[in-house]
């Protein structure tokens, strides 16, 4: 078939209006009630990107705000814009353009358009077996690949839609022409990009919806350009995972922190909308405030809380307990846990904070000297066990310590693990107390009654007693009053004999393994021995005794011999 324009005379066909005449001028008349190559609209909104015009359809078009800066005055409603559409957007309305696109009516302007790539317009007249029928002036055949769109139903939401589109193949002699909208859109897309681009200054607010989530932040679009929202730059409050204080296709304003024209990559940042907190930080808050905080996080060394959102101070390991050494802060606090602290000390330039968690509770020494004193008995378990003693839990934050020697009287120990161990219940005398080098000192040995505590508290002074001399010593005589209790007696010179008595063998000292029975069977009855004489004294002899003075706290008796 040669390649002739559609507006010649066909051959042989030449009456007083010619088949080609008549063609041509059914073109023009169908292109011209079709469309033209711009519209009239009719402003009836403008808002913060774009202008709404009334075209004379049942829906309303809109027009980039951009494709009018060059204009003296902003756009106002009412005002008149010439345009052209270009389709639709995924909310139904009109997408248009001021600049203008060419619609070939003939072969000649369908092949100057391919040559040049020229962008022109066609009406997608219907869906067919692997793309979409289009009418550019002939019938023109899209590819599904290169329609612009991904699925069947938004192929068939073309149809009747005017559409921007490239001619990629000509073929005028089999009539095969392909165009392609997909090339359109993505240069489109670029240019706007640049545009855009071109628009942004860093520190400028923009307005944005939320495209897509991720673990370390979120993406925004705001106007055609993907922005980065991280996650520290949401709040002024420690965010875990931005789903949290983001949700898909919500509407938010940002300032852009950075824009990175090279990589196309613009950072923006909600927070900074925001006050900074800590430039208030050091009027709210003094050292010895007691404030409520929320853990954040807990680390090694403490854990941090915040006190207010973008306001966070670490509690030191060393500041959460009175009680006991924290070796691991997990164990006293967990992230969510909401606590009353003190701040201990506040530095707004450096954004620091410093809280006590055990100051909170208060100082359990300042008050330990109302509820105990020096002699009274306490119940607390084994907290810690060493070399010299271990230490007994008397009350939250307060500890006593009982020396090795003062655990037992009933024999010596080497090893206190042998006798205490670790959480074991004790009741224990308080011997020392001292309140500001918060330290007390403990005894068990002490609480527990022995045969002399006993044998004094059943005596008085007056008292007669039977006793066992034992052993005569210049002006004195250790007297035994009980097993394993002895007095002591003033003697005269002339009232000792030395030499032992007729029971006792001839040595310095007498035999004390007989003691317990002679002890039993003369002492409890106050029999005398008989070969014992008034006044006098001989060691291993049994006489009676009055009590002379008791002294009770340094657990001594002083005898005085009865004729």
């Amino acid at each position: 078939m040669p390649n002739r324009n559609l507006s010649e005379p066909a051959p042989g066909n030449e009456p007083d209006e010619s088949f080609g005449s008549l063609l041509s001028q059914f073109e023009r008349s169908r292109t011209a009630k079709r469309t033209d190559a711009g519209r009239e609209g009719t402003v009836i909104s403008v808002s913060a990107d774009s202008v709404y015009l009334d075209i004379g359809f049942k829906t309303e078009g809109v027009l980039p705000l951009s494709e009018l800066k060059e204009e003296l005055e902003a756009p106002k409603p009412g005002d008149k814009v010439q345009v052209t559409i270009k389709g639709r957007d995924p909310g139904g309305y009109y997408e248009l353009t001021r600049a203008a696109v060419a619609r070939p009516t003939d072969w000649e302007g369908l092949q100057k358009a391919f040559v040049e790539k020229a962008t022109i317009l066609g009406r997608v007249m219907g869906v067919v077996k692997g793309g979409l029928s289009v009418d550019i002036g002939v019938r023109a055949f899209m590819p599904a690949s290169r329609s612009g769109t991904r699925e069947a139903a938004e192929m068939a939401e073309l149809v009747e839609q005017e559409v921007r589109c490239r001619i990629i193949k000509l073929d005028s002699t089999d009539e095969d022409v392909v165009v392609d909208r997909r090339i359109v859109l993505e240069e489109e897309r670029l240019a706007q990009t640049a545009r855009r681009y071109s628009e942004l200054r860093e520190g400028d607010m923009v307005s944005g919806t939320v495209r897509s989530l991720t673990p370390y932040g979120a993406f925004i679009d705001i106007g055609g350009i993907d922005a980065l929202l991280h996650v520290a730059d949401i709040s002024w409050s420690r965010i875990a995972d931005p789903a949290d204080a983001l949700e898909m296709n919500q509407s938010i304003e940002a300032r852009i922190l950075k824009i990175d024209v090279g990589s196309r990559r613009v950072s923006i940042g909600m927070k900074q909308l925001l006050p900074i907190p800590w430039e208030s930080a050091s009027e709210k808050y003094k050292a010895g405030d007691r404030v409520r905080a929320t853990v954040t996080r807990v680390t090694d060394f403490g854990a941090f809380a915040e006190v207010e959102p973008g306001v966070e101070g670490l509690i030191h390991v060393s500041e959460m307990s009175w009680a006991r050494k924290v070796r691991r802060p997990s164990d006293v606090v967990k992230p969510g846990h909401t606590v009353e602290v003190v701040v201990l000390a506040i530095d707004a330039g450096e954004r620091r904070m410093s809280l006590g968690l055990k100051q909170a509770l208060g100082d359990p020494w300042a008050r330990i000297a109302e509820k105990l004193q020096v002699g009274c008995v306490i119940e607390g378990p084994v907290v810690n066990v060493t070399k010299f003693g271990a230490f007994v839990q008397v009350e939250e934050g307060v500890e006593g310590m009982i020396h090795v020697s003062d655990i037992t009287a009933e024999k010596r120990i080497h090893h206190p693990q042998d006798v205490l161990k670790i959480g074991q219940p004790v009741k224990a005398l308080v011997m020392e107390l001292d309140s500001e080098k918060r330290r007390m000192k403990l005894s068990i040995r002490h609480l527990v009654p022995t045969s002399i505590d006993e044998y004094l508290a059943e005596h008085n002074e007056g008292d007669e007693v039977s006793g066992r001399v034992v052993e005569i010593s210049g002006a004195s005589a250790a007297v035994e009053v009980g097993e394993g209790i002895q007095g002591t007696c003033r003697v005269r010179s002339h009232a000792v004999v030395d030499r032992p008595s007729n029971d006792q063998p001839h040595s310095g000292k007498p035999d004390l393994s007989s003691l317990g029975s002679m002890l039993s069977a003369r002492w409890k009855t106050g029999a005398v021995a008989e070969s014992s004489r008034p006044g006098e004294l001989v060691a291993g002899q049994v006489r009676r005794f009055r009590i002379a003075r008791l002294d009770r706290s340094a657990k001594q008796i002083e005898l005085e011999v009865l004729p």
